[in-house]
């Protein structure tokens, strides 16, 4: 594995073989993947960025979803990759259908964890209120808050170690890093997912109060051939909680539902 900073990311990249970006959401990092990236890199090639703003790459000035997008294009270019599969987990849900639609011949597949369309209003004003908070009082409170709210039931009684790795991911995020990401994600639009023509897959966790089993059935419902899979006593940091699972549901897809999934 090496380490790069490449576009002002760092970026961890892994195996050889058809290139997998695996895109983190809000409070992540590349680590978030780290359960999938070496079961992956056995005949892939994975790709892990650090979005701008977390983890250790440094904050945009002006940090926006449209921004986020444009930096993985980048990143591309810098790879001198000519298309990718695309893993996204809840915000990075939202980059990869951006991308998806904006530049379809870039992108074989999506796989979506914890997949989001858009926040839903109700949720807007506590991004900026959370934003507003890490400026102002750090990340503990906000860490605790999280893995209180959106891990499961099953996870905090029996997966402390995944407790752990969660908590000091949002821990170890610059504070104002994380306060321009909850701003660009406050100010999300959707993309128009009817216009997504890749292969498609939506995992979700069966206790998700982020985004809900239901919410990944209706976005499917708008992606041609899109396949959901709900995860049991699962919450939203997918990727750690259910771990084994999520990584069989990969190989499964590139396997079956991603065509040329193997392909360099």
């Amino acid at each position: 594995m090496s380490s790069r900073i490449l576009e002002r990311m760092a970026v961890e990249i892994e195996g050889q073989g058809a290139p997998i970006v695996l895109v983190h959401g809000l409070g992540g990092t590349s680590n978030f993947y780290t359960p999938q990236a070496g079961a992956l890199a056995e005949r892939y090639q994975t790709i892990r960025p650090d979005l701008p703003g977390s983890g250790r790459s440094p904050a945009q000035e002006q940090t926006s979803i449209q921004g986020f997008v444009d930096r993985l294009l980048r990143l591309l270019g810098a790879l001198g990759l000519e298309a990718a599969h695309f893993v996204g987990h809840s915000m990075g849900t939202i980059v990869c259908q951006h991308l998806a639609v904006q530049q379809p011949r870039l992108v074989r597949s999506l796989a979506l964890f914890g997949p989001l369309t858009a926040p839903p209003e109700a949720a807007r004003q506590g991004l900026r209120d959370r934003a507003q908070k890490a400026r102002s009082a750090g990340m503990a409170d906000i860490a605790d808050a999280v893995v209180q709210a959106a891990t499961s039931a099953d996870t905090k009684r029996n997966q402390p170690v995944a407790v752990a790795c969660i908590r000091e991911m949002l821990m170890r995020q610059d504070a104002e890093g994380y306060a321009r990401t909850c701003e660009a994600l406050a100010a999300a639009e959707a993309a128009d997912a009817a216009r997504i023509a890749c292969p498609t897959l939506l995992v979700a966790g069966d206790e998700d109060a982020v985004a809900s089993a239901s919410g990944a059935r209706a976005l499917a419902e708008r992606i041609a051939g899109a396949r959901v899979q709900v995860l049991g006593r699962c919450g939203h940091w997918t990727t750690l909680e259910r771990a084994a699972e999520c990584t069989a549901a990969l190989k499964e897809f590139y396997a079956q539902g991603a065509p040329h999934a193997a392909r360099a």
